[in-house]
Order: structure tokens, then sequence, then C-alpha cells
């Protein structure tokens, strides 16, 4: 049975029913590339188990992940701001169930729906926050925290403790060499946060992982329940 869409389940129920009606139910498969930088924006995705990921070029030849999207969020967000292209790459990270609605369809739904258009207008404050929290991580915290922080990212958007990444997707992912990624999780490993071998990771100590982690993994389950439930109050009935 498919997985539930966090945010989707936000809505009143009567919404929710509506959207999920709209929509229809994809398998995605890793290293899928959904969308590229300035393809059309076709769909409108809300993952339940996979997870994709937000890449941006640097310098022709190397990418680096800006942002995650799993179970929490949606992607293409930025049609709501009337962006009709992309901004990003984007790739599944891990395979799993969506949820799909085609721009036309979405964009009739929100013509329809007060409470529709709050939802995915707040979501998009999310993202801004995030991506920018992202920003500042890249440039301030070392690669250890970073790995842990996300590790617990892909952890609570694939929901298990264990999953399969390889060091290479980890180090394109973090926007690091190898070696990096390798003595990384070197140190994980032997402070027993984590069991790694061969692409195959478990995490064994959530907390001592959260003791790791910098900062930025919290702070964006905050903005998440900031912005998404404790504004939910001032939401259109």
């Amino acid at each position: 049975m498919i997985s539930e869409n966090l945010l989707l389940a936000i809505l009143p129920q009567a919404e929710y029913f509506r959207m999920q009606l709209k929509c229809e139910t994809v398998e995605l498969h890793v290293n899928e590339i959904i969308n590229s930088t300035e393809d059309k924006i076709q769909y409108i995705y809300f993952p339940t188990n996979a997870i994709i990921s937000l890449m941006k070029q640097i310098d022709f030849n190397k990418n680096i992940e800006v942002g995650m999207i799993g179970n929490e969020g949606m992607l293409n967000s930025t049609l709501l701001l009337g962006a009709e292209s992309t901004a990003f790459t984007s790739v599944v990270q891990k395979s799993g169930g969506a949820l799909r609605i085609s721009t036309k369809n979405f964009k009739l739904e929100l013509k329809q729906s007060v409470i529709l258009q709050w939802l995915f207008k707040h979501y998009i404050k999310v993202l801004f926050n995030q991506l920018v929290q992202n920003a500042a991580c890249i440039r301030f915290h070392v690669v250890e925290a970073r790995l842990a922080r996300l590790l617990l990212m892909i952890r609570d958007r694939s929901q298990s403790p264990g999953f399969h990444i390889t060091q290479q997707s980890l180090a394109q992912l973090l926007g690091v060499r190898r070696v990096g990624v390798t003595k990384a999780a070197s140190m994980l490993q032997h402070k027993k946060f984590i069991c790694y071998n061969r692409g195959d990771i478990v995490i064994l100590n959530d907390a001592g992982l959260s003791s790791a982690s910098c900062s930025c993994y919290q702070t964006d389950i905050d903005i998440y329940n900031r912005i998404l439930h404790h504004e939910n109050d001032s939401a259109p009935e």
C-alpha cells in the first residue's frame, strides 16, 4: 500500500480526497531525471515514499544537491509563482511512489480552492527558507556534520532506519570529494552511530547521529512545523 504525502494530509478531509482523485499514482526509479533545468513543467509531484534531489550544476561538470523533497513536500511548487520552467535538475534519489497531477488540472484545482492556495503558498515559504538554510550549511559546516544531517533527512523521508546509497552519490549530494565522505562515514561508524557497508546504511543510534549533525537538521524541522502547522490556525476555512 502506498504511503501518505504529509503535505496533502494537512488538508481538510474533503479537499484531501478531491486532490487524491485528481492525481495518478506513479512509481519513480532511482537516478531517474524528472526535470532538467529550464524544462517546461508538465506535472506536480507529491512523493509518498520516493525521495527527489534538487541538483544544481556548477562549472559545467559538477553538481550539488541544494534541496531534498520527500513525503513532506511537493516538486515543482514554483508553478504557483508563475514559473513555467524548472530552476533545478530533479533526480530521484530513492525509488518509490508519488502522486502526480498535470499542471492544467493543478491550476484548475487551485482556482477552486482557497485552502489549496494557502497551503501550497506556505509550502513555498518553507522551501525558500530551507534552500537558504542549506546554502549556509554548505558554506559553514564540516562534512561529518553535514553527512549526519543528510542521513537523518533520508531516514525521515524513507521512513526507515536502513537504506542504500553509494559513497559516490553521497559525495555528489554533499558537493565534496568521495574521500571526504569516506572519512566522515568512518567517523560516524566508529562512534557506532551508523553501520555502513557497500552502500547499505543502517542508523544504529538516532540520538547520537542527531548530536553529530549540524543544527540545520532541527532548523529545517522547526521551519516546516512553524509555517505549516503553527500558522495553520490562520488557514482559511
